[in-house]
């Protein structure tokens, strides 16, 4: 009789190795996983990092690290501009969106706000003008 809670499998005995996860059952295999999925999925999490590094998340300043934001910026630049033939307008579009959003967001958080063209990413797509 099942009453809608998970079972926990029997504990093993003593001197018996314990079970590991079943990764199996948890994970995609990768080669099932299109590359457009792939390519967005690498790109949002270089705007989160950038995002926080710029100091806005909700801790805001306590993570704040310039040098660690331009690194970030400047490889999701490299990625969405080397990328965007090849994931289509429809997945490329808001990726440069958000890659705008995060060089302007430098600049401004920045005490000497680069040139432009000067900025984090600035030499793959050109400068970014609010």
């Amino acid at each position: 009789m099942s009453d809608g809670i998970p079972q926990q499998p029997p504990s093993p005995g003593p001197g018996e190795p314990e079970p590991g996860p079943d990764f199996d059952s948890m994970t995609r295999d990768i080669a099932e996983v299109p590359a457009v999925e792939v390519i967005t999925t690498v790109a949002v999490h270089l705007m989160s990092a950038a995002a926080v590094n710029l100091g806005l998340a909700e801790e805001g300043p306590e993570h704040k690290d310039l040098d660690e934001a331009r690194k970030l910026i400047t490889a999701l630049a490299g990625l969405v501009t080397a990328s965007a033939t090849e994931v289509g307008s429809y997945h490329a579009s808001p990726l440069r969106d958000g890659l705008k959003s995060l060089q302007l967001a430098f600049r401004e958080a920045s005490a000497v706000p680069d040139e432009p063209g000067q900025g984090p990413g600035e030499k793959f797509t050109g400068p970014v003008f609010g």
